[in-house]
């Protein structure tokens, strides 16, 4: 599964566009049971990692629907949500498509998603998930994986700089100590401790921001938590990271994404989540990957996130679409997912097949989800924010400006686009 953070791109023209064309949530009287249905929809996503997984699962779906033909549309995330927001406007959405938690309530909110059909049972996914997709009461998304994050390391780096492994009780402290001595032992080889910082807020910065004690946002979604001197300290200990050579700069992590770093073996060390997994599988290093808990700063942290399912309300197949989407949320169609690695399965009780699908450590992922996650932050229009940290906080990790003034300005920016919601 690809990072849930915000597509940075026009997020308030996209309310507009969603807003002009808003035709009310209507309910759904559940998809039918017809084995005979005929109809061609699309199925549209962004993580090509896990198209094999979404290919067997079509493939699946039609020993009962034959007579469904699924095309599949796959966008790279960094535009996915921008085509969704055209396709939004002029009512061509796919039939069925990918959403995240920060996405979902600007579509739901503007009409723009059917109902969940009355055959599925929330009952059968984290609570947290179904929450995260629902608006007004209305479930519109059937969860499809979840994620936390973790450290992803590469023994035979640490081996050759002659670091020790990561523990699973490590700090802030000893997480920095590992990345430089790294950084500093193999610089001749172009090898850094660790990358991290641009890819984003849910493999990273949230992270130590939680870590610290700090907040992104208020529980009632209504103020920014970035004036929070703990806060301030969360993003100070990504910023000290690139600032003495622990971590590539910010250019260099623009170029070549955190995940090619460490594939490359030119990371020893990586934030991600469980999407990361089939990426992983297919690399060179696969033998030599392990992984270790999030180190601890104020405290042990994590955010947690999944993604669902969801059907266009203007679907013109829309009993064919919620044929599929009701498939989607079964437990076949997890195990699938969970055999082949390809994303950490929502469905209760089908996880083991996706932790015993890598030769390293998965249960951690497990653990971090039951122990000290914390939920993803959002708003009704988190992609207005969004575009601030994207665009604010590189400036801040690359020590262009002080941490704290540009946490500030963010801030500023965050409240008055939360008191236009």
């Amino acid at each position: 599964m690809r990072k849930a953070i915000l597509a940075a791109g026009a997020a308030v023209a996209a309310a507009a566009l969603l807003a002009g064309c808003s035709s009310g949530g209507g309910s759904s009287s559940g998809a039918s049971a017809d084995h005979n249905l005929s109809a061609t929809i699309s199925y549209a996503f962004w993580d090509t990692n896990q198209k094999p997984a979404m290919t067997a699962l079509i493939k699946d779906f039609n020993k009962k629907y034959p007579n469904i033909t699924i095309k599949q549309q796959v966008t790279p995330y960094q535009n996915y949500f921008t085509k969704l927001q055209t396709q939004g406007s002029s009512k061509t959405l796919p039939d069925v498509f990918w959403m995240n938690g920060p996405n979902f309530q600007l579509y739901a909110s503007n009409g723009m998603l059917a109902p969940v059909s009355t055959a599925v049972d929330p009952a059968n996914y984290p609570k947290a998930l179904d929450e995260l997709y629902s608006y007004d009461g209305t479930q519109y998304g059937v969860p499809k994986d979840f994620d936390t994050i973790a450290v992803f390391y590469n023994k035979a780096i640490f081996d050759k700089a002659g670091v020790a492994y990561p523990t699973a009780d490590w700090t802030w402290d000893e997480y920095h100590q590992k990345a430089k001595a790294i950084s500093d032992k193999l610089k001749s080889d172009g090898i850094y401790g660790t990358a991290s910082g641009l890819s984003g807020g849910q493999e990273v910065y949230y992270n130590t921001i939680l870590q610290a004690g700090g907040s992104i946002i208020s529980k009632d979604g209504k103020k920014s938590g970035y004036d929070n001197p703990k806060t301030i300290k969360g993003l100070q200990f990504v910023r000290d990271l690139v600032a003495d050579g622990s971590s590539p700069s910010m250019q260099q992590l623009s170029d070549t994404p955190q995940d090619q770093w460490f594939i490359n073996g030119k990371s020893a060390m990586f934030w991600s989540g469980t999407w990361s997994n089939a990426e992983l599988l297919g690399s060179s290093i696969v033998k030599d990957i392990a992984v270790a808990p999030l180190p601890k700063g104020e405290r042990q942290a994590t955010v947690i996130h999944g993604l669902a399912n969801v059907v266009a309300k203007d679907s013109k197949n829309k009993q064919a679409a919620q044929a599929f989407q009701n498939y989607l949320a079964g437990k076949a169609a997890a195990e699938i997912q969970a055999k082949m690695g390809a994303a950490n399965p929502a469905f209760n009780d089908t996880q083991k097949a996706f932790v015993e699908s890598a030769p390293y450590d998965l249960n951690i992922f497990e653990t971090a989800a039951s122990d000290y996650s914390f939920p993803y932050p959002i708003s009704k229009n988190t992609a207005a924010w969004n575009k601030f940290e994207n665009d604010l906080l590189p400036e801040a990790f690359d020590g262009k400006r002080p941490v704290a003034e540009v946490a500030k300005e963010l801030a500023n920016k965050m409240n008055a686009a939360l008191a236009k919601e």
